[in-house]
């Protein structure tokens, strides 16, 4: 943001009028590119990426008896199921384990409105009153940092012992370079894969003396990064995952969403990769969520409704 610039006071009284003495004075000095680059378009939309959203509820049982439960139910399948342009990019529906929540909703769009007002509509429904907000996360698809180039995945192979003339390093570096442009519309514009097991939990990396990441030069931390998707890479096909940053827009870090084709897998990958260093001594976890994928009108069924 620009800052607010200070009204012209004009010369202080009794000071000479009259071209300015001294040698000639130059352009103004500052940053090179302040006078040069344009300011964006002010747009809710992201420069890249999508808005991504995490939200979870309760059906309150003692409101229940309270509510219109025929028009309700109608009601909250059409909010989760819109159509046309009302319907976000990406819209999946779970309906959650245990007693933090009975479902969640999890959505991204280029709008963060059209996200929201699915939110508000399932909210403002007959069974607005019997359905309590119990968590949710806000957050942005990002390309990590720590994905390398085609020329710094060239460097990591030689890094690894690799000939910088063999046939085989040229092979892997021209496959790496085909499948970049798809990874990174993966990251950012992601699809959501029709699995039936999902998991949800906000992450962090810890700032405490002796294990602070953010203090870490960034050759380590990309070391770091790099064993860690090695450790995921073993679960390709059985696991897909999403991250999606929280950074000056939700309390953590990040958000990590895990479908699995079996939720056997999201157990053993969350347990194989925290014995990463990435995770062991830098990742800090918030609360865990386990979900199953089924249609609004399925989960009111299993709660019940």
């Amino acid at each position: 943001m620009n800052a607010p610039q200070s009204p012209s006071l004009g010369p202080p009284q009794g000071a000479p009028q009259g071209p300015p003495q001294g040698p000639p004075q130059g352009p103004p000095q500052g940053p090179p590119h302040a006078a040069r680059q344009p300011l964006p378009e002010p747009s809710t939309i992201p420069l890249s990426g999508w808005h991504c959203s995490h939200f979870f509820y309760r059906f309150r049982r003692d409101a229940l008896p309270a509510v219109d439960r025929s028009a309700g139910r109608e009601a909250l399948v059409a909010a989760c199921e819109p159509t046309g342009d009302a319907r976000p990019q990406r819209l999946q529906t779970f309906a959650i384990s245990g007693h933090k929540a009975d479902f969640a909703v999890t959505m991204m769009d280029p709008d963060p409105l059209k996200i929201e007002a699915i939110h508000q509509s399932i909210l403002a429904g007959p069974l607005g009153a019997a359905i309590e907000p119990t968590w949710s996360f806000v957050s942005m698809s990002e390309l990590s940092e720590y994905v390398p180039t085609v020329e710094q995945y060239r460097e990591r192979l030689l890094a690894g012992g690799a000939a910088a003339d063999s046939p085989e390093l040229a092979a892997k570096v021209a496959a790496y370079e085909r499948r970049l442009p798809m990874m990174t519309e993966q990251r950012l514009r992601p699809e959501f894969p029709d699995w039936p097991a999902a998991c949800f939990y906000p992450m962090g990396k810890s700032r405490v003396v002796g294990a602070n990441w953010f203090t870490e030069p960034f050759s380590r931390r990309t070391s770091m990064m790099n064993e860690h998707a090695q450790s995921g890479i073993q679960y390709a096909g059985r696991v897909s995952q999403l991250i999606t940053v929280g950074v000056g827009l939700d309390d953590w870090e990040w958000m990590v969403t895990l479908w699995g084709r079996n939720p056997q897998y999201l157990k053993d990958i969350v347990y194989k990769m925290r014995f990463d260093e990435a995770s062991a001594r830098y990742g800090v976890f918030g609360p865990f969520y386990i979900g199953y994928q089924k249609s609004a009108a399925e989960i009111l069924d299993l709660c019940r409704v």
